[in-house]
C-alpha cells in the first residue's frame, strides 16, 4: 500500500512540474495537469455513464451512423485527425451537446430536435470537436474537479484498487456533463468550429443559424447549451464578421436541408 502511494505522489508531482501543454489552435503554452493520454482513459472510464446519464443511445442504426459520418468529416480536418472521436445522439430531451476528453461528443434529442440543416448539425459538431482538441474539457475538468479528480485518474492508472462504486460513477459523470467553459474558450470553440466546418466543405452560415435557434429557444427557456456561454446575440455578429472576412464566397458548400430531414427529422422518436 505505502508503495502504490508513493507512486501516486511520484506521478502527481511529474504532473504538477509538467502541467503545461500547447494548444494546437493558438500555439501557446497553457497550464494543464491532464495529459493526452489521460484524456482517453477519461473518456473511455465515463463515457458510457454519461450515455446513461442522458438517457441511453437513440436506438437507429441509420440515425447515428450519419451523425458520426458528419463528425467524422470534421474530424479528420482539425488539430488532432488521429485521434479516435465518437459522436453519438442520446435520448435526452434538453438541447445540448457535452463533449468530453478524449474524443467523446453526445448530442441530445432535443438539440437535434431543432436543428434543419446537415450545416447546423456540423456547426455544432464542430464547436464541440475544438472543445476537444483545444483541451478545453480537461482544463475545465482541472479547474471545476479539482486535482481530486487527477488523483482518481492516476491511482487507476497505477493500478490501485478503486471501488467500483456505481454512485460515485454517476455523480461523476454529471459533473463532466455540466463542466463550463470560459467565455475565451467559447469564442475560440466558435471562431475555430467555423473554420473547421468550412475547411470540411459545409456553408458557414449554418453557424450563425445554429445560434439564432439557440436565441431564440433561450428566450422561451434557459437553453443548458447557452448556459455559461457569451450572449448569442454578440456571437451572431462575431460569426457574421468573420464569414464576410473570410468566407464571403460561400456558394457551393454544402448546406444539407433534405438529408438532415430524412435521416435525423424523420427518424426521431416522438
Amino acid at each position: 500500500m505505502t508503495g502504490k502511494l508513493g507512486l501516486l505522489i511520484l506521478s502527481l508531482t511529474l504532473c504538477l512540474c509538467t502541467g503545461c501543454a500547447v494548444n494546437p489552435i493558438t500555439g501557446e503554452e497553457e497550464l494543464m495537469f491532464i495529459s493526452e493520454n489521460q484524456d482517453i482513459e477519461i473518456g473511455q472510464k465515463y463515457a458510457p455513464e454519461i450515455e446513461k446519464q442522458l438517457g441511453g443511445k437513440i436506438d437507429n442504426p441509420s440515425l447515428q451512423n450519419y451523425i458520426d459520418s458528419v463528425g467524422q468529416r470534421i474530424a479528420r480536418i482539425s488539430h488532432k485527425p488521429n485521434w479516435e472521436f465518437h459522436f453519438t445522439a442520446v435520448e435526452h430531451k434538453m438541447v445540448n451537446a457535452v463533449a468530453l476528453p478524449g474524443g467523446h461528443v453526445f448530442v441530445t434529442k432535443g438539440m437535434l430536435e431543432k436543428l434543419t440543416t446537415e450545416a447546423q448539425l456540423a456547426a455544432l459538431l464542430a464547436h464541440e470537436i475544438v472543445h476537444i482538441t483545444a483541451r478545453h474539457s480537461s482544463a475545465a475538468i482541472s479547474r471545476e474537479m479539482g486535482l481530486s479528480f487527477v488523483l482518481f485518474g492516476l491511482s487507476a492508472a497505477a493500478g490501485a484498487n478503486i471501488p467500483q462504486d456505481a454512485a460515485r460513477a454517476a455523480a461523476l459523470a454529471l459533473q463532466l456533463i455540466g463542466l463550463k467553459y470560459s467565455r475565451e474558450q467559447e469564442r475560440m470553440a466558435d471562431v475555430a468550429g467555423l473554420d473547421y466546418m468550412v475547411v470540411a466543405g459545409y456553408n458557414p452560415y449554418g453557424a450563425v443559424e445554429l445560434m439564432q435557434m439557440l436565441e431564440d429557444q433561450d428566450k422561451v427557456r434557459p437553453v443548458e447549451f447557452l448556459s455559461s456561454h457569451p450572449s448569442p446575440e454578440n456571437r451572431i455578429i462575431s460569426l457574421n464578421a468573420r464569414i464576410q472576412t473570410r468566407y464571403a464566397d460561400s456558394e457551393g458548400l454544402r448546406i444539407g436541408k433534405n438529408a438532415y430531414r430524412s435521416a435525423v427529422l424523420d427518424h426521431l422518436p416522438n
